[in-house]
C-alpha cells in the first residue's frame, strides 16, 4: 500500500503540474492534431483505401505526438531538479518508474480520447469500437513503459531531443506492427479473436518491456 501511495503521488504530482502548464498536452495534442489534418489531405482516404490507410496513420501520429510527451516531462523533473528529490523520497527506484510511466500514460490517453474522434471523422472509418479500444490501451501502455525508461536514458545527454526518437522508435517496431496489423483486421470487420495472434503480441511484449524497465531503471537514474 506504501508503494501505490507513491505511485499515486508521483501520479498526481505529474498531472497536477501539466494542468498549471498544459505544456506537453498542448504539444501532443497539436502535434497530433496537425499530423491527422496532413496525411487526410495528403492521401486519398475514401472507402477500402481508408480503411487501408488508417491504422499506420493513427499509430505513426500517437507514435510521435508520444516521443514529444516523453521528452518533455523527463526534461522537465531535470531541469527542475525534480527527480532528485524523486530519488530522496522513494527508497525503491521501481515506484519513481511506475509512476512516470503511469502519468505518461494517462497524458497519452487523454490525446487519444480527441485523436480518435477525430480520426474517425478525416479517415472516414470508425475508430470508436470497443475492440480497437482494448489494442489503443495495450499499444499504449508498451509505449509508455519502454518510452519512460528510454527517455530517463536520453535526458542525460546533450541531444536529448534527437536521441529519444533514435534509441525509443526501433525497440517500439514489435508493438507498432502488432497494433497496425490487429487495428487493421478490426477495421476490416475481423472480431477480437481472429487478431488474437497480434493482441498476445502486444500484451507479451507490454509485459517483457515492463520487467526489462523496472531491472534497469536504478541503473539509469543513478548513473
Amino acid at each position: 500500500m506504501g508503494a501505490l501511495r507513491q505511485i499515486g503521488a508521483i501520479v498526481a504530482k505529474d498531472l497536477a503540474a501539466e494542468l498549471h502548464t498544459r505544456e506537453i498536452l498542448s504539444a501532443m495534442f497539436v502535434f497530433a492534431v496537425l499530423a491527422l489534418v496532413i496525411f487526410s489531405f495528403a492521401l486519398d482516404l475514401e472507402g477500402a483505401a481508408g480503411r487501408a490507410a488508417a491504422p499506420g496513420v493513427l499509430w505513426t501520429t500517437i507514435a510521435f505526438s508520444g516521443t514529444l510527451g516523453l521528452s518533455r516531462s523527463l526534461a522537465r523533473e531535470q531541469q527542475t531538479a525534480g527527480i532528485s528529490g524523486l530519488l530522496l523520497a522513494a527508497e525503491d527506484r521501481a515506484v519513481i518508474f511506475a509512476g512516470k510511466a503511469l502519468g505518461s500514460f494517462l497524458l497519452m490517453l487523454i490525446v487519444e480520447a480527441v485523436l480518435l474522434p477525430l480520426g474517425t471523422v478525416l479517415l472516414g472509418v470508425n475508430l470508436l469500437r470497443l475492440e480497437l479500444g482494448l489494442i489503443v490501451l495495450l499499444g499504449t501502455l508498451g509505449y509508455a513503459t519502454v518510452g519512460t525508461l528510454i527517455a530517463a536514458i536520453a535526458v542525460n545527454t546533450r541531444a536529448r531531443e534527437v536521441m529519444l526518437p533514435i534509441l525509443l522508435l526501433p525497440l517500439l517496431i514489435p508493438l507498432l506492427i502488432g497494433a497496425v496489423q490487429a487495428t487493421a483486421g478490426l477495421l476490416e470487420g475481423l472480431r477480437l479473436a481472429e487478431v488474437g495472434v497480434w493482441v498476445r503480441l502486444l500484451v507479451v511484449y507490454d509485459l517483457l518491456m515492463a520487467a526489462v524497465a523496472l531491472l534497469t531503471f536504478e541503473s539509469v537514474v543513478e548513473v
